[in-house]
């Protein structure tokens, strides 16, 4: 008889859901300012109060208080479009964007401007793809928070344009690829990781929309849209080299498509990867939205490889109403913490006319089933005549959630989140299963500090592992990676270098896998 836990993530027990009609709407952009769209906004990892946003154009906002209130700052003149912000391993702070100088020319380059004390102040700018007189466009972020060899790596991916907006057919669109090693200072040459390029036109036929995510061994994974439907990609060498492109889905109606009372919409793909230690830890999703069910009736999309993005699965719909309606401007993300993923996106399922909502839903089973819910506290009317950005953003950790939109009232745009936090179960639970040949047993002395022995017995000969992980399913020790014998073996783990906690050893086999919580007190 052996326990198997439950931590954050090793197995997820679920209960229903309660769902709550309402949830705390907190204004995030100043009551002055009347344009800001195309959000983007992150939580540190090491503060998991402070969180920072960015909007179009050269907003920046930061909160000390879990997102009950929010004080806004601006970036240099130059600053241009496609906000992005992520926190690395160590609670730095990242705002990536595309840049607009008065000396240059439109979109000539991306900048990367960094901060060390929570997006109070940004500095220690840095461009990345200056290639006159190609110009650059919708970059986006990713930061590797694993304990693999490229731990706390910048991973930046974009589209780059001969000539944008061109219909010239020597013209061409390409996804490049650069990263830091040295948080932010020093970015490699720009590597073109598509097989296929596309056109200049910024329409469905250019390639577009590459999102980068990181795998539970350091994989860099990405997607886009373009002329042969949604693409992927991956390096296993820490972006050094690239694949072939691997076909994922078809995207009916393109990723450029109209939406009543939106300037511009698309539906173009976001890219995560599962790393927390969920039976989904590896699984790789990619969602979008696309009209295959007719042009009033825009829907959200995602589909999941199980296999490291080699084969792809049956391609899911997130919005779960029955209507013919409108939902689009879709964003994915992943608590690490749980492996629950959240999606939100533009909804006109409950309302009339051009009439907006903003709706997030949640997936506890890997991609399998969606539970929907509304967010915004009103509808609003946006209005075709003003840009309303080509996407909104959702960040999680820890169960807390925090959506991020543009809304529009009488004309004038400003930026909201909703104050969530995931009532599903994802507490430290024990579930008894009997494994006869397949026996971990609790370390001793425990608590322990700092050394421990942990016992285990195996009835049979075979390829075991045994590792330990922290509260938020981060790997901190590998102390057997082996073929053995069938016996008792006991393995000790010197914690020295470790900080108190509670920890979870992990055995597993090809077959199982079971869990203790280990308590380490200094």
């Amino acid at each position: 008889m052996s326990k198997f836990f439950s931590i954050t993530g090793f197995f997820l027990f679920l209960i229903p859901h309660i769902l709550v009609s309402q949830y705390q709407n907190v204004r995030v952009s100043n009551p002055s300012s009347t344009s800001p769209e195309e959000v983007s906004i992150a939580i540190n990892p090491a503060n998991p109060d402070n969180l920072i946003a960015g909007a179009n154009i050269r907003f920046t906002y930061y909160s000390t208080n879990a997102g009950q209130s929010w004080t806004q700052g601006q970036l240099p003149q130059g600053t241009w479009g496609d906000p992005c912000v992520i926190f690395d391993v160590y609670g730095k702070a990242y705002y990536a964007h595309l840049s607009n100088p008065s000396g240059g020319y439109f979109i000539e380059r991306l900048i990367i401007h960094r901060s060390s004390n929570g997006g109070i102040q940004w500095h220690d700018s840095v461009d990345v793809g200056y290639n006159p007189p190609k110009q650059q466009d919708k970059e986006w972020l990713a930061v590797d928070v694993t304990n693999s060899l490229y731990r706390n790596s910048l991973y930046m991916t974009w589209t780059e344009f001969d000539a944008y907006g061109s219909s010239h057919p020597l013209d061409s669109s390409r996804i490049l690829f650069s990263l830091s090693r040295d948080s932010g200072t020093i970015w490699t040459t720009p590597k073109k990781i598509s097989d296929k390029s596309g056109d200049c036109i910024d329409s469905d036929n250019t390639v577009e929309g590459a999102v980068p995510a990181v795998g539970p061994n350091g994989e860099i994974y990405t997607s886009w849209s373009g002329p042969l439907g949604i693409m992927f990609d991956k390096s296993l060498d820490g972006g050094t080299t690239w694949g072939t492109d691997i076909f994922v889905a078809t995207q009916p109606g393109g990723w450029d498509f109209d939406v009543p009372g939106i300037y511009r919409a698309n539906g173009l793909p976001i890219t995560a990867c599962d790393i927390s230690d969920s039976p989904f830890r590896g699984n790789i999703y990619i969602a979008w939205s696309d009209q295959r069910n007719g042009a009033n009736n825009t829907d959200i999309f995602v589909i999941k490889s199980t296999n490291g993005g080699e084969t792809w699965g049956v391609i899911k719909k997130v919005n779960d109403d029955l209507t013919a309606s409108q939902q689009f401007f879709v964003w994915m993300t992943i608590d690490q913490t749980t492996g629950i993923l959240y999606f939100v996106f533009y909804d006109r399922r409950n309302t009339t006319g051009n009439a907006t909502d903003v709706y997030v839903a949640q997936s506890s089973d890997g991609g399998e089933t969606f539970v929907n819910f509304k967010v915004s506290q009103s509808s609003f009317v946006p209005n075709s005549s003003v840009f309303f950005g080509d996407y909104i953003c959702i960040a999680a950790h820890n169960r807390k959630v925090y959506p991020l939109w543009t809304r529009m009232d009488n004309s004038n745009l400003s930026v909201w989140t909703a104050l969530i936090t995931d009532t599903t179960n994802v507490g430290i639970e024990e579930k008894t299963q009997t494994v006869s040949d397949f026996i971990l047993s609790q370390n001793f002395p425990n608590p322990f500090n700092p050394q421990t022995t942990i016992p285990f017995t195996l009835k049979d000969d075979g390829f075991v592992s045994l590792k330990i992980f922290d509260i938020l399913g981060r790997e901190v020790a590998s102390l057997a990676n082996e073929y053995f014998r069938a016996g008792t073996y006991n393995v000790t783990w010197n914690a020295t270098n470790v900080s108190s906690g509670i920890y979870v050893c992990r055995l597993q086999s090809k077959e199982y896998s079971t869990y203790k919580k280990m308590f380490l007190h200094k």
